[in-house]
């Protein structure tokens, strides 16, 4: 691992990680991505996708959901639990 000074006023460090690691966290979101595509049609039936704040964008003859309310609910009920237990 290497430590780089930026050449920002505060002198910030920024941390530059091994390529190794970089590949592990692209294949987590990457796998995370896709249980989260293949959940979708499950959680609909819960509301998610649905409240006030999630969004589908039409373009190129499909839809794409942007669920912004459902992440924010779900992140304070997660966050909630973590708290708890």
């Amino acid at each position: 691992m290497q430590v780089v000074l930026s050449a920002s006023p505060l002198l910030t460090v920024v941390t530059v990680y091994e390529g190794v690691t970089v590949i592990r966290w692209v294949v987590v979101v990457f796998l995370a991505l896709i249980l989260i595509n293949g959940l979708l049609p499950l959680l609909k039936r819960f509301g998610v996708g649905r409240i006030p704040g999630d969004f589908e964008l039409k373009a190129f003859g499909r839809v794409w959901p942007i669920p912004l309310g459902s992440t924010l609910v779900l992140s304070g009920l997660l966050s909630l639990l973590t708290r708890w237990f």
